[in-house]
């Protein structure tokens, strides 16, 4: 009896070496090698978001699913739940697998080296989306928005709304807020608006009672509404007292509605002590319906439909041998190679233009209600 079951198993043992190493065979043979696709049509595309938290993500990840799959593309969509060791498993399956092309939205542009690595060997290239991969050669095109101008048009926005080209005389108290430090954009947000709001800092018009005026006082990891909120209600205990905030820089949507809780519970938002204007960014929709319920103040719309078509466009021509359209090969500099870009306008949205987004099909009507 002992002697049967020990030839069993291990018939069952080559029985199952003999079907791994067909799979492996006909893994291989399915493009000539497993890790050199074949060119044209067809294969896989990994696509690495970096969170669901956000609903611009998930929109970012299923647009871009939709327009490689009408393309003629496989996609596999991952998720990182904002956590680094996550993205990179993802990724290092993705390439394990023979993924014809990556596409990353990075949780941190410089944690994924080593994986970008295995992607290089293995002849897959990647194409970074909306955050910059730092620190590797191993990253080939650059989709996004003009980050730069995203702040200019926040730091704008605030100069106008407060008229200070005219009330050269008054002086207003801001506080400014920066995005996660380990998201490259966070710095391209931050030097457009210090571009347009430094002088009057420096005139003193725009007074930072709390005097955290350096971009690494005002980060917010993972761009957590929490995590600002809890922010601006130590601003506010700390540097204020009888005095009133005027203007908040804040530099994305889901960092603006913390930032409105810490100030309704401070007591803005009545008639005697109406909200500040307080700045966003990606149109998201509870943002919108604050910019019109008038809390939030502004936001700044990129149309990432656009963004995910310019991506589909720019990986369909690398992986078939054709130009890939680039318009800024000078900007962003990785800290190992300047990265080839393809850059989108964004455009500045508050309570006069909303109708923009149901016009252009980014909401229905019914939505903003």
């Amino acid at each position: 009896m002992r002697i049967r079951r020990i030839r069993h198993t291990a018939a069952l043992s080559a029985a199952a070496l003999l079907v791994a190493s067909l799979a492996a065979c006909g893994q291989e043979a399915k493009g000539g090698s497993r890790y050199k696709p074949d060119k044209g049509k067809g294969g896989t595309i990994g696509l690495a978001m970096p969170t669901k938290s956000s609903e611009r993500w998930i929109a970012d990840g299923e647009n871009m699913a939709k327009q490689f799959e009408k393309a003629g593309y496989k996609t596999d969509l991952q998720y990182g739940d904002d956590k680094v060791e996550n993205q990179v498993a993802q990724l290092e399956n993705m390439v394990a697998k023979g993924h014809r092309l990556l596409v990353i939205a990075a949780i941190d542009g410089s944690a994924l080296t080593n994986v970008l690595r295995r992607a290089k060997d293995a002849n897959i290239p990647v194409i970074s989306y909306d955050r910059l991969i730092l620190g590797t050669e191993n990253v080939d095109y650059y989709a996004s928005f003009d980050n730069e101008r995203v702040g200019e048009l926040q730091g704008q926005y605030l100069v106008d709304k407060l008229k200070l080209d005219e009330k050269k005389n008054d002086k207003f108290n801001i506080e400014l807020f920066a995005g996660s430090p380990d998201d490259n954009n966070t710095r391209y947000f931050w030097n457009g608006a210090m571009k347009v709001l430094r002088p009057y800092l420096k005139k003193g018009q725009l007074v930072v009672r709390s005097k955290q005026t350096r971009m690494n006082q005002a980060t917010t990891l993972r761009w957590d509404g929490g995590t600002a909120q809890k922010r601006m209600d130590d601003l506010i205990s700390k540097s204020y007292g009888s005095e009133r905030v005027d203007a908040v820089l804040s530099p994305y949507d889901g960092i603006s509605i913390g930032i409105l809780s810490a100030l309704k519970s401070a007591g803005y938002g009545t008639k005697s002590k109406p909200y500040p204007l307080v700045t966003g960014q990606d149109a998201e929709l509870a943002s919108i319906k604050s910019i019109i319920a008038g809390k939030q103040t502004q936001t700044v719309y990129k149309d990432f439909r656009k963004l995910a078509k310019q991506t589909v466009q720019m990986g369909d021509a690398a992986l078939n041998d054709k130009k890939v359209e680039v318009n800024d090969t000078k900007s962003y500099d990785n800290g190992k190679k300047v990265v080839p870009a393809y850059l989108l306008k964004p455009v500045s949205i508050d309570k006069s233009n909303t109708q923009r987004l149901i016009d252009d099909g980014t909401y229905k009507a019914g939505q903003l209600k």
